[in-house]
Order: structure tokens, then sequence, then C-alpha cells
């Protein structure tokens, strides 16, 4: 029972229910603060002008981000054309992919995959990829479309025009905050008044979305400075960009960027962190 009692906060929202159940069971006190919602694209425009482009041959390489993301372009695409057309015109262009949920994705489909990108499977490791892959798989001059995820990465989409690629982004779905936003304010509410240890993050639109709604609320600074006595576990390196953006570092990132490993690895630690992190914020009697 690593977390030994301490009081955690999650911002998950599609797997909340699983998160507090982990957190439970590895022994500390959760909170869930749903902070976000998947809504698909009003206008699938951008969607059905790629897959036009696509059937005709006017790409070189399709970059796939995300395997919700692939999912949700499929089904856009077969409100205008059957599946097995988009699948074989997926097939006649090298298809990237950024970390294994589009893999699994597009192994669904039948889609061969021409460069899997490693771990952590940030933007910088799909352009290192790339740049190693350069002679079987060229970016100058080259159409690139690539399939975003909610928010844009301008990094990338900079990095793959510097290296000569014409990038046509292709957004399917986008995060909103949740229709019912009581738990997350009331969790911030919460962290103003320091009133948790520990903070789980699984994506980097949970750190946007709270210091969003926290602003709203004149509670941005004090969630800061409360966050910065606490334990804060990142799943990974874009979530760590994103806590970074706001003057914050993470205590822990697991081994694996897994909600499990997220939460097994932060309980581990974080009763050895906390106690280092209040100890320093003491002042000392002399």
């Amino acid at each position: 029972m690593a977390f030994e009692g301490l009081r955690v906060l999650a911002l998950e929202s599609r797997r909340s229910e699983e998160m507090a159940r982990l957190i439970a069971n590895n022994g500390g006190v959760a909170t869930a603060a749903p902070s976000m919602r998947e809504v698909p694209l009003e206008s699938n425009a951008e969607a059905l002008v790629f897959a036009a482009d696509l059937l005709e041959g006017r790409f070189d390489l399709v970059i796939f981000l995300t395997g919700v993301g692939t999912r949700t372009l499929t089904r856009v695409v077969e409100t205008a054309y059957p599946r097995e057309r988009f699948v074989e015109a997926l097939r006649r262009v090298p298809v990237v992919a950024r970390g294994p949920k589009p893999v699994a994705a597009l192994r669904e489909l039948g889609v061969p995959i021409a460069l899997a990108v490693p771990e952590p499977n940030t933007w910088r490791e799909l352009l290192a990829a790339l740049d190693q892959e350069r002679g079987r798989l060229p970016l100058e001059g080259r159409r690139v479309a690539v399939q975003e995820y909610g928010v844009s990465n301008p990094e990338l989409l900079a990095g793959l025009a510097a290296r000569g690629a014409r990038v046509t982004r292709v957004p399917v779905y986008q995060w909103a905050l949740p229709e019912d936003t009581a738990p997350l304010r009331s969790g911030i509410e919460a962290l103003a008044r320091r009133e948790f240890d520990v903070i789980l993050l699984t994506t980097s639109i949970q750190v946007t979305h709270l210091f969003q709604v926290a602003g709203e609320m004149g509670l941005a600074a004090s969630v800061r400075e409360s966050l910065g006595q606490m334990v804060i576990g990142s799943i990974g390196p874009t979530t760590t960009e994103a806590l970074r953006d706001h003057g914050l570092s993470p205590d822990l990132e697991p081994s694996h960027p897994k909600m499990g490993l997220l939460v097994k690895e932060t309980a581990d630690a974080a009763s050895a962190i906390l106690a280092a992190k209040r100890a320093a914020a003491t002042p000392q009697i002399r």
C-alpha cells in the first residue's frame, strides 16, 4: 500500500474509474476530477478533402499521431467513400505511426507501417526517426499529411517544413472541457486549499485545462504554488512540457508511458518525495 493514505488527485476523464481503482489499490485516497472530453469536429471538411486527395494520389507520406484519431478519421472518411478504397489508398503511400496506439489502429485496417516511432513517442522522436530514414523516406519536396490529435503541434509542423516537406494538417477531433465542470472546479478549489498530496497527469491537455479553469476562477497562482509542494506524476515528455510551460516540473515519469505504471511507480516513490519537498519548504530554526 505504497501511497500510505496520501490524497491523490487524478484528472483522467475517459478512464477515471479505472484510475481511481488503481490509486485505491495502491493505498491512496483518490479524487477524480475529469478535465476533458473528446469532441468530433462539427465540420469534417479537412478530413474529407484529405481523403479525396489521398484517393487521387496527391500525398507522398501520411503520419498518424494517435490511435483514436486514426479510427475517427476512418469513420469520417466512410461517410463519403468505402473503407476499402481508403485502405487501398493508404497502402499505396508510406505510413508513419507515432507510437503503439496508431500502430494498433493501422494494423486493424491492414495498412502496412513504413516507420513506427520509438518511445517516448514525442514529435522529437518522430523527426529524429524520419531523419534516420531520410534515404528511404525523404521529405524534401514531398507532400506530407499529418493526422492531428486535438491541438496542433507547431514544432512538428515546423520541423517537417524545415526539412522541405509540403505539409497538410488533418484535424480529426478536438478536446473540450467536460460538459459538467463541477468536479474539476471542486478539485481546483481543493488544490488551492492544499488538500492534496499527489497529482497524476496522463495527457498535456489536462494541464492546459487545469490552468484554464483555475485562471477563470482566479486561482491559477494558488494552484501553481500548491502543486509546487505536491508530488507530480507525469505520464511522459509531452505532459511534462506542458507542466514546464506553467513553471512546474514533474517529480516522476514512469518507466513506460502507461497509466498503471504511472500510478504504481508514483505510489512507490511518493512518500519519500513528499517528505523531502516539505522538509525543504520548512524554515529551519537556528
